[in-house]
């Protein structure tokens, strides 16, 4: 029917659209005519007065739909819809059916401002990303703030961030706390907690504090430009059923006008009938054939599941990976900042001896607070969350790879070592029961950090990477979906099972290098058809390029992550990829219950017409009847949770 639109200006109800508004008026008119009509010769308007009366209608309605027509002929254009419209018109206008004619153009030219609403309404959730871009932002230059252009600022510079401020572009905060709701970019319906080292995202809003910010990026560079940029560029990249939809309406309208000449030609030709009659069927069969409802029953499925998952903070890169994601048998996931959080949580304070937990966790936490390794940090964070009293320590010294050593000006025995079992054994003597402790604890999955004096071992601290709350869940809805899940880790096998275990998974691989997640990918997609990948976009590139289609978790800033996937998770919420996966099948049995509406509905009035059954007026309310159905079949799919 009509090419794609893009979305411009802002979103407005159907009713308020005055083209659409005249063409219900033009529609209500030519109703009145086309039923006096019917009644009978005595109630039709004079030709004399018809004839210039609906030509002017027609021109004033459908003229650009006339005019692609023409030249569509005059370039032997077969396969142009507006052609077949076109040769409707003049046909009817031969035979003096003047009322058709005018119901033709009518009808096609709502039925496209139809289709232009549909797809507008399903890009809604993407033109609400670009309605977030402020345009211009306070900065602080010589000393004083000023309002910029966002396209006018630099890396480097200081963005002024009040309450209820837009936030322009990408930063970093430097003085300041606030909330801020990142749901533009994450999905996420809860403001995040900002304060000085965090980062900020443009398009996000300013809840209620006070933030300087220094600019990370231009605008043409920010996240939420990133976003916009692929979620538009996808709404043009067809999906496969798209594709062939369009290659097989390049062949059936040729066919529909060689079979409409053919209804005219043979019995006129070879049988003596009189051309009037079956030059009219023929113009049914070019109504009713027009594939407006098959084109339109794609695109409009497609865009509007693209903006439900951007909706929701999932970045879809193209209607093919709509669908391929709703096709996947299995799906392999890495596991951390996938399954868990990518970040080490302290699980078990273990003393020995006289040793409390509370005398350990707080001496362990002295000499970690001089250390920026993920266990040292997490330590520190178990303490501050307990609130104890860190002991101060001096002559903090680093082990590369191994721990670290200080003196504690807390404890009696003041030197302390700190690391894995290994470089404790090789500073003091560890009793029997500390060997058969870590021991169980690696059995778990846990990474165990001992701390020793001169007289002996003080006790165990053990961390985990934090699982998921919704990893459990997420696994087991994937289940119920048919999907089968795989774990592909970098990580050793004792951490990597006790994951597997506690979300359900039970095919695991560890110890895996990019390479060896590619050869596994390789094996899945044999073993199990259509795969998808799961990881953080970067360290699993090789897997997520060969798998039918990749997702990057936690995109959000990461231009890698972004570029790498052809999904990209921008909230870290793994619970969204059943959904997508729901989204996908859905979308696909949308399309499939347009395709097979539209595709019966022009077979039983083609049939019809070639038996004389049909009529002009019955061809088109058909025509037009099944494009707004398929078009509001589809924009259901907004709505899909």
């Amino acid at each position: 029917m009509s090419e794609s639109i893009e979305v411009e200006g802002k979103k407005h109800g159907l009713w308020q659209d005055r083209k659409f508004l005249w063409l219900v008026a033009s529609i209500a008119l030519v109703a009145v005519f086309e039923f006096l009509s019917l009644m009978g010769d005595d109630y039709k308007l004079r030709r004399d007065i018809a004839l210039p009366f609906f030509a002017a209608l027609i021109l004033a309605v459908g003229w650009r739909t006339l005019w692609h027509g023409l030249k569509a002929l005059l370039k032997m254009n077969f396969r142009s819809i507006n052609l077949l419209m076109t040769i409707a018109i003049v046909g009817a206008f031969y035979l003096g059916e003047y009322e058709e004619a005018a119901v033709v153009v009518t009808l096609f030219a709502l039925g496209e401002r139809l289709e232009s609403f549909g797809i507008q309404s399903s890009k809604s959730a993407l033109q609400a990303l670009v309605d977030r871009t402020p345009k211009t932002a306070r900065v602080r230059r010589e000393n004083q703030d000023q309002e910029a252009k966002i396209e006018d600022i630099s890396v480097g510079e200081t963005l002024i961030i009040k309450p209820s401020d837009m936030i322009a572009l990408d930063a970093e905060v430097v003085t300041g706390y606030s909330n801020v709701d990142e749901s533009p970019i994450t999905g996420e319906p809860l403001p995040k907690d900002k304060h000085a080292g965090d980062k900020v995202f443009a398009g996000t809003l300013n809840m209620q504090g006070y933030l300087e910010a220094k600019v990370l990026k231009t605008a043409e560079n920010t996240t939420l430009a990133k976003i916009i940029d692929i979620t538009f560029a996808a709404t043009k990249t067809k999906a496969e059923t798209q594709k062939f939809i369009e290659t097989f309406a390049g062949y059936y309208t040729p066919a529909i006008i060689v079979m409409a000449a053919l209804l005219v030609i043979v019995p006129t030709l070879f049988l003596s009938q009189p051309f009037d009659p079956w030059f009219e069927q023929a113009i049914t069969i070019l109504v009713i054939a027009c594939p407006c409802a098959l084109v339109i029953s794609t695109p409009i499925s497609i865009y509007a599941a693209i903006g439900n998952a951007s909706s929701r903070g999932a970045l879809v890169k193209g209607g093919k990976y709509i669908e391929a994601i709703g096709r996947i048998k299995a799906v392999a996931m890495d596991k951390t900042r996938t399954l868990t959080y990518g970040k080490p949580k302290v699980t078990d304070v273990l003393p020995f001896g006289e040793a409390t937990r509370e005398h350990l966790l707080a001496c362990a936490a002295g000499i970690e607070s001089y250390s920026e390794h993920p266990l040292a940090t997490a330590i520190v964070a178990a303490a501050n969350e307990e609130k104890i009293d860190i002991h101060a320590v001096q002559n903090f010294q680093a082990v590369m790879g191994k721990g670290a050593k200080a003196d504690c000006v807390v404890c009696y025995d003041k030197h302390h070592c700190i690391g894995k079992l290994p470089f404790i054994t090789e500073e003091h003597e560890v009793q029997e029961e500390v060997f058969s402790r870590v021991e169980a604890l690696q059995k778990e999955g846990k990474t165990s950090i001992v701390i020793s004096s001169h007289n002996s071992v003080e006790g165990v601290i053990a961390l985990t990477d934090e699982i998921k709350a919704e990893s459990r869940a997420a696994v087991k809805e994937l289940r119920e979906l048919g999907v089968e899940v795989a774990m592909m880790t970098g990580d050793h096998h004792e951490p990597a099972q006790a994951v597997a275990r506690q979300v359900g998974i039970t095919e695991v691989k560890a110890e895996m290098l990019p390479e060896h997640k590619a050869d596994t990918m390789k094996e899945l997609l044999q073993k199990y058809g259509p795969t998808a990948m799961v990881g953080d976009g970067v360290n699993d590139a090789p897997a997520l390029a060969l798998s039918s289609v990749g997702v990057a978790m936690g995109a959000a800033g990461s231009d890698a992550a972004i570029e790498a996937a052809s999904i990209a998770i921008m909230n870290d919420r793994l619970e969204l990829i059943p959904f997508l996966v729901r989204l996908g099948r859905r979308s696909i049995q949308t399309i499939k219950i347009n395709t097979t509406a539209a595709i019966t509905t022009k077979l039983v009035f083609v049939i019809l017409a070639i038996l004389g059954l049909s009529s002009l007026a019955m061809a088109i309310f058909a025509d037009v009847g099944v494009t707004v159905l398929v078009i509001l079949h589809s924009l259901r799919i907004l709505k899909f949770s």
